[in-house]
Parts: structure tokens; sequence; C-alpha cells
């Protein structure tokens, strides 16, 4: 195992995410699929050039992750991710989800249902900076 962040124990993290550690935590000798999603920072949005973006979370918006995550999980299917708060540039992991299943149809299946929960059901909201000098609040989730 490589040198990780001091706080890999949480699920949001400062530090850069790394999609090895997911699939790390999720994957078994009984599993015949793992599929990963890695959602990088796009340099654009809505037309508009973006060339940064901050990420913030409520303080128990890591409670609203486990609560997703626990919702598709089941003897055969394991699934694990991490969301990035703080400062990030346009090509940086924002968020990771893994999921480990015996089957590929119920391992993409799980991991796209997670991925849109995420998004809608814990509390993260992101600060998109854009090249003409503006900014804006960008909704990560509707909560």
């Amino acid at each position: 195992m490589t040198d990780l962040p001091p706080d890999l124990g949480t699920d949001i993290l400062s530090a850069p995410l790394d999609p090895r550690v997911c699939a790390e935590r999720v994957r078994t000798d009984a599993d015949g699929a793992l599929v990963t999603f890695t959602g990088i920072v796009r340099n654009h949005h809505g037309g508009r050039a973006v060339t940064r973006l901050r990420y913030e979370a409520h303080p128990r918006a890591d409670r609203f992750l486990q609560e997703v995550l626990a919702r598709h999980r089941t003897d055969d299917v394991r699934v694990a991710a991490q969301h990035r708060v703080g400062e990030l540039d346009v090509g940086e992991i924002a968020v990771v989800v893994a999921v480990a299943a015996p089957h590929r149809g119920a391992a993409f299946d799980v991991c796209e249902t997670v991925i849109d929960e995420i998004k809608s059901a814990v509390p993260i909201w992101k600060y998109e900076t854009y090249a003409d000098g503006d900014a804006d609040w960008v909704a990560a989730c509707h909560r």
C-alpha cells in the first residue's frame, strides 16, 4: 500500500483522491466485476469556461454519504465512495465511486445509481470560477 492521506478513514477528503483506494476497499476474490466512476473537474459548464472550483460540505455530509452507500450494500455488492472538498483545478478528481459484485450488471447499475444519489442527496456545494473573472455557486446537491 502507498502512503495515503491521514484523513483516509473519512469519505469526504481535502486531499487528492485516488480511485484505487475505493477499489481496494470493496474488491474481494468472489467478485467478477469492479466498476469505478471517477468524476473530474471539467473546463466548462453551461457554456462558460471554468478555470477552477471549490467544493464545500455540510459538517455532516459524511453521514449523508454513508447513508447513500448503505442503501446499496448487500451481501454480494460492496460500495465505496469519496468526495473531495476545497479548491480544485481543471483535471483534478472530484468524486470516486467503486462497486464490486459477482456480475457486471449489478456493479454498473449500482455505480450509476450511487453517483446520481450522491449528487442529489449529499450536501456538498460547488463554487465555480470562470475565465471571464466571474464566479458563481452551482448546486452539487439539492438537499
